[in-house]
């Protein structure tokens, strides 16, 4: 995987590029006596754009983690990437199936909002951004891809998964006890490349790598990009198959 996250990190951040060109670019908006970075038009594609920012840079920072031994830190960081997948599958879904629901505006107008209404008095800023619940998001997923999340296998999956890594986000006491261990026992705060549990980081890293191709293939369909969705899509199955993963493969396919 030395090789391989790399040259899966520069496709990832070429085709942000290819991506981002796309859109309107970003306008300097006065603030607090200097300026920032703001899209006017606070589309859905610009939204797609930003959200697949995030998932190459923390991409970025969970390997840097994972190769020091920071797993509990790497798995705060997917928790973040789970989030932001679902995001992008909510958004990019909406588009290639044009079903702009008042669930999307809702999402759109939170996700643009800014944190304070008065730059220059944080203490006093009364804003308050309204979040779309999660449970609503996936929902939306599961209804695209014919399935109902309170039900369906998929469904349980991403509760499960969401729910075991918030213990990371959040200190809950048995994901910090994964770092006490050794011989004598003590709490391993500089890393945990010795640690029983660090095969199982690592390899879990791969997967957050694959379902971040496959955010970029719902993007360029979002885009109307079909040569780049097939181009990305092939993409997709090479990085399994030089990872060993050829059931991805199958079953993406099947």
């Amino acid at each position: 995987m030395d090789d391989l996250y790399p040259q899966t990190l520069n496709h990832m951040e070429s085709t942000l590029s290819v991506l981002e060109k796309r859109v309107p670019e970003p306008q300097r908006v006065p603030m607090g006596g200097s300026f920032v970075f703001r899209y006017a038009e606070k589309s859905i594609h610009q939204a797609i754009v930003q959200k697949l920012a995030r998932v190459v840079s923390t991409l970025h920072s969970a390997r840097i983690l994972l190769e020091f031994g920071f797993i509990q830190e790497q798995a705060a960081l997917q928790r973040m990437l789970d989030e932001f997948m679902e995001d992008i599958t909510f958004l990019s879904y909406a588009v290639i199936f044009n079903d702009v629901t008042e669930l999307h505006r809702a999402y759109l107008n939170a996700f643009y909002e800014e944190e304070l209404d008065k730059s220059e008095d944080p203490i006093g800023s009364k804003q308050k951004r309204p979040m779309v619940p999660r449970q609503k998001i996936r929902a939306y997923i599961a209804k695209i891809k014919g399935g109902d999340p309170d039900t369906s296998h998929a469904g349980a999956v991403t509760r499960s998964i969401s729910k075991m890594y918030s213990g990371y986000v959040h200190g809950a006491s048995p994901h910090i006890m994964e770092m006490y261990g050794g011989n004598p026992p003590k709490f391993h705060v500089t890393g945990m490349a010795g640690m029983p549990l660090f095969a199982d980081h690592r390899d879990d890293l791969w997967n957050y790598f694959y379902r971040g191709i496959c955010a970029f293939v719902f993007a360029a369909k979002a885009f109307g990009d079909d040569a780049l969705f097939s181009s990305i899509n092939r993409y997709c199955d090479e990085f399994a198959m030089s990872a060993g993963k050829a059931n991805y493969v199958f079953a993406k396919h099947a």
